[in-house]
């Protein structure tokens, strides 16, 4: 089978001027201009910063109110696992914040050996993080008491390990938000 040149040269011409017809079509219906900074789309591409969320844990419990339980949510946000903060909150039934703290990452290692082995992979102790994390709000770390009397609002109590030491966080009625009680 022969192909002629001259039909060559009309099929490559066609074929550029196609698209030439495309790339002016798509510049013309774009919403940027051809020399603006590509932005790559969100999602899977998007590069890690400081205020990308890691992780999250959240809980309903009671603790302000016997009706309805209270949420308790911590966030893991930062570039990377050890590197990052646990955004530590607690929201009433109606969306309202009872509490807010700020903890380092390490305040999440369960694992005495990994807190104080500076020998210990990276990834051994980004795991026990991310284990701390789901552990964080056990029934254990929660106590419920008597209530004092003529009150509605349990007495119930949050046991966690906080930034410099052990803290116990507690409703309190009179100022509508959840306080520390102790600190050793």
């Amino acid at each position: 089978m022969r192909i002629s040149i001259p039909l060559l040269a009309t099929a490559a011409l066609l074929l550029t001027l196609t698209s030439c017809l495309n790339t002016e079509r798509e510049t013309a219906t774009a919403t940027k201009g051809p020399h603006t900074e590509f932005t790559p789309p969100r999602g899977r591409g998007e590069r890690v910063n400081g205020a990308t969320v890691l992780h999250t844990v959240r809980v309903a419990h009671v603790f302000s109110s016997l009706s309805a339980p209270d949420t308790f949510v911590l966030q893991l946000r930062g570039p990377r696992v050890l590197s990052s903060r646990a955004y530590f909150s607690v929201l009433n039934s109606r969306g309202d914040t009872l509490h807010r703290e700020v903890l380092p990452a390490s305040v999440l290692l369960t694992d005495p050996t990994l807190r104080s082995n500076e020998s210990a992979s990276v990834r051994d102790r980004e795991i026990n993080i991310l284990r701390g994390m789901n552990t964080f709000f056990s029934d254990t770390h929660f106590e419920r008491s008597a209530a004092p009397v003529g009150s509605d609002a349990p007495a119930v109590s949050f046991d966690y390990l906080g930034s410099t030491a052990s803290q116990r966080l507690v409703y309190s009625r009179q100022t509508g938000r959840a306080v520390i009680v102790k600190e050793e």
